[in-house]
């Protein structure tokens, strides 16, 4: 089964054996886009989020084989010309990692949010930041990420 997609805005074309692969898995595996971790397995934990039409997805639930058409954007997709996107510069600016396996679902899972709502409420902030589940951080450096993350798209609008 052919499927075509785009990833990160190139045009992408990856045969698949059967239909039950995980958008996960051929992103990682056929298309080399390791950013997107592994985490449960069953779509609870947002390790593995990645925006489906500018949508947050748990890439681990959905199956590539549906993903014939649509615009997918992992973390890699995000930096542009060797400058980090206003998300992924305040993750760094803010200390807001420490293992790393949850940092590429929660700068999706905040681009989606900055996406929707440019003056998120600190509510919707915490409900998004609560979508990804971390077990070193204790989210504070997180949410202010998030914050910085919302002044460095103003700055960067006034530009």
């Amino acid at each position: 089964m052919l499927v075509r997609f785009k990833v990160n805005g190139d045009p992408v074309e990856v045969r698949l054996k059967t239909g039950d692969r995980l958008l996960v898995d051929v992103l990682r595996e056929e298309l080399q886009l390791t950013g997107t971790k592994h985490g449960c397995g069953i779509g609870a934990c947002g390790t593995c989020t990645v925006l489906i039409d500018g949508e947050p997805a748990a890439s681990c639930l959905q199956l590539a084989a549906l993903c014939d058409g649509a615009d997918i954007r992992t973390v890699e997709g995000l930096a542009s010309g060797g400058i980090l996107h206003p998300v992924q510069q305040a993750f760094v600016n803010k200390a807001a990692l420490q293992c790393g396996i949850c940092t590429p679902g929660h700068v999706m899972q905040a681009c989606a949010l900055l996406q929707k709502s440019p003056d998120p409420t600190d509510e919707e902030i915490r409900a998004s930041a609560d979508s990804v589940y971390c077990r070193c951080t204790g989210y504070a450096r997180i949410i202010e990420a998030y914050r910085e993350a919302i002044a460095l798209a103003h700055e960067a609008a006034k530009s």
